[in-house]
């Protein structure tokens, strides 16, 4: 699927096949039942976000400063679907202890750089994914994002 060009949470899962939608939903129950309260749902960047708020970090995201801190997202793409942690990016700790947790649940992690890729709800030990927000928070994502913001570039650019 191509970025979407929905501009509503329910209008994107509404353009999805019955069994995307409904693996997405599942997903997102679990996000919005343990995310930290001080982030908002909608669409950024062409999926479902859920981001800081400016009234809670006025500076926003780097690359776009008019755009809300990513915290997570969830996309359907071509070949899989994606749930991005931006809140577990950049933190080591963070993702030790994610790859740990989710070895012990026997499902094989297919993981990027803040993306867990996956076909079916199924896929995802669920109930470590709701551990994975409840333990994330706005406070902790701004600190590691001002800190690797502040590291000397590698490279071309940060983003």
């Amino acid at each position: 699927m191509a970025t979407s060009k929905a501009t509503t949470v329910r209008e994107y899962l509404d353009g999805l096949p019955d069994d995307r939608r409904k693996a997405l939903e599942a997903v997102r129950k679990v996000i919005r039942k343990n995310i930290d309260k001080r982030c908002k749902e909608g669409m950024q960047y062409g999926m479902i976000g859920y981001f800081v708020p400016h009234k809670v970090y006025p500076p926003g995201y780097h690359a776009d400063p008019k755009q809300p801190l990513p915290f997570a997202g969830l996309a359907s793409q071509k070949n899989h679907m994606s749930l991005y942690l931006l809140c577990v990016y950049g933190d080591k700790e963070a993702e030790r202890w994610l790859r740990a947790a989710w070895k012990k649940t026997g499902k094989k992690l297919d993981m990027g750089k803040s993306c867990i890729r996956f076909k079916r709800a199924e896929d995802l030990p669920l109930e470590l994914v709701g551990e994975v927000f409840a333990r994330a928070s706005v406070a902790k994502l701004i600190k590691t994002y001002e800190a690797v913001m502040k590291r000397p570039r590698k490279g071309k650019g940060r983003g």
